[in-house]
């Protein structure tokens, strides 16, 4: 997810396309070119990412993030970014590639389900909300725009059931925004309070030990509907751990979760 607004950030390669802008794409496993995208990537993976991938592995988490993610604190950054680890194998392989396709195909990541566009997000002043652009940016050797067949974006997003994953992971692009200030002090972005925002937003099995096992439910005001949803919908959990975030983390006011006293 790139921040268009940033002035620190790089420039977006691709080309700007809007809903109704058309474009021509086709994949298939007769182009020449199938599955070569899913080889030597540097694909980020956001928390609705993670919670999509580990209930489709029937893994925890844990599991997840030990096997097949690496987190990486760059330089100049407040906040880690996890980024899928590639197969120890010819041309570094995404791990959930098969010689039929994609393993997890049907909870492929928002970033492949996008390709051959990437998607950044814009914070729009006037709404005080991040909304979505999107650049047109297949590689060269991609062979899909050379196929018979135009759609437009709206319809492509809606082929590829990208609605799904767009409210969670432009909440998430709303929250990580905020981590462009350091927010850590002192205690530094490995310290207690670190581990604790990114447990909320990429283990969630932790998470919700978290707020069960402990003694959080007495501390803060929840209300009792919103408990047992949590309890049993890992979406909205999230949901939570983003507004935890911003409190915990940021001071940021939510009526969602009240302090008791």
């Amino acid at each position: 997810m790139k921040y268009i607004d940033d002035p620190q950030g790089q420039p977006v390669a691709g080309r700007p396309i809007g809903p109704e802008d058309t474009f021509r794409f086709r994949c298939h496993p007769q182009l020449a070119c199938f599955n070569r995208c899913c080889h030597n990537l540097n694909l980020f993976v956001y928390p609705y990412d993670v919670l999509r991938l580990k209930r489709n592995l029937g893994i925890s988490a844990d599991q997840f993030i030990e096997t097949y993610v690496d987190v990486v604190l760059r330089e100049g950054n407040h906040f880690p970014e996890v980024v899928l680890r590639m197969a120890a194998a010819d041309r570094a392989p995404c791990p959930f590639l098969t010689p039929q396709g994609c393993r997890v195909y049907a909870d492929r990541p928002h970033t492949c389900r996008l390709f051959p566009m990437e998607q950044g997000a814009r914070y729009a002043a006037a709404t005080g909300r991040t909304e979505a652009v999107y650049f047109l940016r297949p590689p060269a050797f991609c062979l899909g725009p050379g196929e018979d067949r135009s759609l437009n974006v709206a319809a492509y997003i809606q082929e590829q059931q990208v609605q799904a994953y767009d409210p969670l992971t432009m909440a998430w692009a709303e929250v990580r925004r905020l981590f462009r200030d350091d927010p850590w002090g002192l205690e530094g972005p490995n310290g207690p309070k670190a581990k604790m925002a990114f447990m909320a937003a990429y283990n969630l099995d932790r998470f919700r030990e978290f707020l069960f096992g402990s003694t959080f439910l007495k501390r803060y005001r929840v209300a009792p509907e919103l408990v047992r949803k949590i309890r049993r919908d890992e979406e909205a959990l999230l949901a939570f751990g983003f507004d935890w975030i911003r409190l915990f983390v940021f001071g940021i006011a939510t009526p969602r979760i009240r302090p008791k006293h």
